[in-house]
């Protein structure tokens, strides 16, 4: 049987690694074909190319990982149509392969707004590691930098532009909050003013209506009639899901894009699969990778006999914006009668947290962090298993006055198969059980399971699992340091005094 995946971005590559991991590329035949010129890369944490990680560190596999997997590999050459009569795809190029099932991971492009202007030299996208290369250039001899956008993304590029050394850089966001549909008004309030400590100019309710300048941009002009000096500028403004194949070959296609697909990812041809930020599902469009992750997992067990569904996923997230925590879950702005909200505001310490729970206190219903996330996926995975909140709700978020919270939510009350890890769909009895197995440290859990190797916000609650499963069974716990440095707290003050090491390059070596 054969399979020709379109597209080599995060979410076609993890398709393949799992079709490769149920043993299966020996009764199937995986052609590959990619738009760039390099394999698959880590565009999660893209903005780690500018502190010093080169493209190789953020690839995902290398071209011989293909080979030794038998998988087919074009890369720099997109596929150009589809002939669903004759089951065949033709490249830009001019190659065709036959097809027993094709799966679309064709992924999204930036929105570009339009702008008047908006083709002037010093404007860029923030999408691949070649518009890294561009702006990297460009940020050489700029001074006053730009970011159009304050989500997600835009803010990412903020900072990529502080990283270039572009300190004079100034955030454009057309909704009255920057992160509006992750975070309320208060800790909104609270990330501005941590951006803007950290010297970024925030500007809210901008629109902006032209990009002036020549041959290069000079300047912006926003429709309150005012406007700034900009030499370079970066458009963070959303993304729009490539569906230009599937809409020429005849496809469904959603009114504002995307490929309409159904539970089992098929599109409106049986033997057509889409996955990733191009599918259109019960109308929605899921710009994270871990949905995409499902997506291709679902379609590797349909594909090998399995019968599996995809129903909807879990939208929260959490991100490290130039040092700034921030995360949401659930329903963080759920307001009403049958919600009560918890909420801790400490300016001093810049830190905001808001729990929603139902009206009898039991139930985590979602919520907002800023500044300090730690608690973020334990409490993901209380509210998403349902799991009864402890008789002061509060201590989910403060701690049994100011300690670790002893009763109702914690790790061991959820249930075996909460998902730890939502990247690689590893759950909490997957941990354990190859805890049992000898897998002791966290290292053995990402090597086994590949939990905590995506986002890595799951790896705090991996490390409490380890420990967990290694007491119940009477093992001697060490409270290492981190996974990297292999001596407790205690051990580290000992090995100081007594060797007397007096620089952390010494305490190192």
């Amino acid at each position: 049987m054969k399979v020709v995946v379109v597209g080599n971005g995060m979410v076609g590559y993890k398709f393949c690694e799992k079709l490769v991991a149920k043993n299966s590329s020996a009764h199937f035949e995986i052609v590959v074909f990619g738009e760039e010129t390099r394999p698959a890369y880590d565009r999660v944490h893209l903005s780690e190319y500018f502190s010093g990680k080169s493209a190789d560190d953020l690839s995902l596999a290398s071209k011989d990982w293909y080979v030794d997997n038998n998988i087919k590999l074009y890369l720099g050459d997109p596929v150009k149509s589809i002939d669903r009569v004759t089951k065949t795809i033709t490249s830009h190029s001019g190659i065709t392969e036959q097809y027993d099932y094709l799966v679309l991971a064709t992924g999204s492009s930036a929105f570009v707004p339009p702008i008047p202007g908006v083709e002037k030299e010093g404007v860029f996208i923030y999408r691949t590691i070649e518009d890294l290369e561009l702006m990297t250039q460009w940020a050489k001899h700029s001074k006053k930098g730009a970011v159009i956008g304050g989500g997600l993304l835009g803010l990412e590029a903020a900072k990529a532009m502080l990283d270039l050394g572009v300190t004079n850089t100034q955030v454009i966001e057309f909704a009255p909050r920057l992160m509006p549909r992750q975070i309320d008004e208060a800790g909104s309030a609270l990330l501005q003013s941590k951006l803007e400590s950290l010297g970024l100019t925030i500007h809210t309710s901008k629109n902006t209506t032209a990009i002036t300048g020549d041959e290069s941009i000079k300047g912006m002009s926003f429709s309150d009639n005012t406007s700034i000096e900009v030499d370079m500028l970066v458009i963070s403004a959303g993304i729009k899901p490539r569906d230009e194949l599937a809409k020429s070959s005849g496809l469904d296609t959603g009114a504002r894009g995307g490929i309409v697909v159904n539970d089992k990812l098929q599109t409106s041809d049986e033997n057509i699969f889409a996955i990733g930020e191009c599918a259109l599902h019960n109308g929605m469009i899921y710009g994270l990778v871990a949905p995409g992750y499902e997506m291709a997992d679902v379609v590797v067990a349909i594909l090998t006999g399995g019968d599996k569904s995809f129903t909807g996923f879990d939208m929260s997230t959490k991100l490290k914006l130039i040092g700034v925590d921030v995360a949401s879950f659930g329903d963080p702005f759920a307001i009403g009668g049958e919600v009560k909200s918890v909420v801790l505001n400490d300016s001093m310490k810049g830190i905001y947290k808001r729990i929603n729970i139902s009206a009898d206190g039991k139930q985590l219903l979602g919520g907002i962090l800023v500044g300090d996330a730690e608690q973020y996926n334990m409490l993901l995975q209380t509210c998403k298993n349902k799991v009864v909140l402890p008789p002061n709700p509060e201590d989910v978020i403060l701690g049994s006055r100011g300690g670790e919270a002893d009763g109702g939510a914690g790790i061991l009350s959820l249930p075996d198969d909460a998902y730890i890890c939502s990247c690689e769909s590893i759950t909490k009895g997957a941990i354990c059980s190859e805890v049992e197995n000898g897998a002791e440290t966290v290292e053995a859990i990402k090597k086994c399971t590949k939990a905590g190797t995506g986002c890595g916000g799951c790896v705090p609650m991996i490390k409490d699992l380890v420990n967990y499963t290694l007491k119940a069974q009477g093992k001697y716990i060490r409270n290492v340091i981190c996974e990297h440095f292999n001596y407790s707290r205690q051990e580290l003050y000992d090995l100081v005094k007594i060797h007397q090491l007096k620089t952390y390059d010494e305490v190192l070596d």
